[in-house]
């Protein structure tokens, strides 16, 4: 396969997927999903609004033997409402295809997640309740959506499960931020942490993991904490301090550089001119000549004198 299908430029690593996941997002992602599995937690993955196919990539590393992994997005299909059009042709309606997303994914997995093409309300018919163990929201931005996404997230995650939310500090989505903090104070959403764009919770008891993270953030020195209280809720800021992403896999279209060219030699410096040999001094006689005599007479004077060294070989 070439680096080119149709329109579509394949990928040769992570950061060649257009899109929008941070370098603290992937971390935590990393951190957040490899707790579970070192401490045996089992369960499917779902993310609700895919784009591209960036975290949604990364998401699907961690999909474990015997689990189920769930993508939904409208791709090419109409919204289910006037607001939700406009918002998807201001946004992404122009790049956004399920061939896309597709190319981009098998461009680091041999198989593709279940994909669901369509508004994110038809989550809850077509996955399973109390099944999944991580869920990241990142679809519509309208209130009355991104409340029905946190309620299927709710009823869709297993015991422990955590869930995440995108957009939910960013000034063009209020909608996000109300249903958000609606949630949190109305609804039994406990917040873990938030990175810049993402709001990471769960309606179980959130201090275990919430002590975990801290110690792990406190041994690293390229991460701003803040630690503070709100509403009953501990509320645990990070923010990104010159982070390096986590390692992950080049895709199958990736190639090395080309090795740099060889500097060429630099060429030989010319030699210097060698100075021309001094002209013997003149005796003061022919100093006298020079400068006394006629040039006539000198001139005549010279040729004698060659003729008769001629003569005298």
């Amino acid at each position: 396969m070439t680096s080119e299908q149709g329109t579509i430029r394949l990928p040769r690593e992570l950061d060649d997927v257009p899109g929008w996941f941070p370098v603290l997002d992937q971390l935590l992602f990393d951190w957040f999903l490899n707790r579970q599995e070192a401490a045996g937690d089992r369960g499917d993955l779902l993310e609700v609004g895919v784009y591209m196919g960036k975290s949604a990539i990364f998401l699907g590393r961690h999909l474990q033997e015997g689990e189920s992994y769930t993508v939904c997005d409208l791709f090419e299909s109409d919204a289910p409402d006037d607001a939700n059009a406009a918002e998807a042709t201001k946004s992404y309606r122009s790049t956004l295809t399920r061939q896309a997303f597709e190319a981009n994914y098998l461009s680091f997995h041999d198989e593709l997640p279940r994909v669901l093409q369509g508004p994110s309300s038809i989550v809850p018919g077509e996955v399973k309740p109390r099944s999944c163990r991580f869920v990241h929201i990142d679809a519509s931005h309208l209130y009355e959506h991104v409340q029905g996404d946190i309620t299927a997230a709710r009823d869709i995650l297993l015991p422990g499960g955590l869930v995440v939310l995108d957009d939910f500090r960013s000034e063009h989505t209020p909608g996000v931020s109300i249903a958000a903090w609606e949630a949190v104070l109305n609804r039994g959403l406990n917040p873990i942490c938030l990175s810049t764009q993402k709001l990471y919770a769960t309606w179980d008891d959130p201090e275990p993991i919430q002590e975990a993270l801290l110690e792990m953030i406190e041994e690293r020195d390229d991460c701003h904490l803040s630690n503070q209280q709100a509403a009953g809720h501990r509320i645990i800021r990070l923010k990104s301090k010159g982070m390096k992403a986590p390692a992950f896999p080049k895709s199958r279209h990736w190639t090395p550089p080309p090795p740099p060219e060889p500097t060429p030699a630099p060429a030989p410096a010319a030699p210097k001119p060698q100075p021309r040999p001094a002209r013997p001094p003149r005796s003061l006689a022919r100093r006298l000549a020079v400068d006394l005599l006629p040039p006539v007479v000198t001139r005549a004077i010279v040729r004698a004198k060659a003729n008769r060294r001629v003569a005298a070989r």
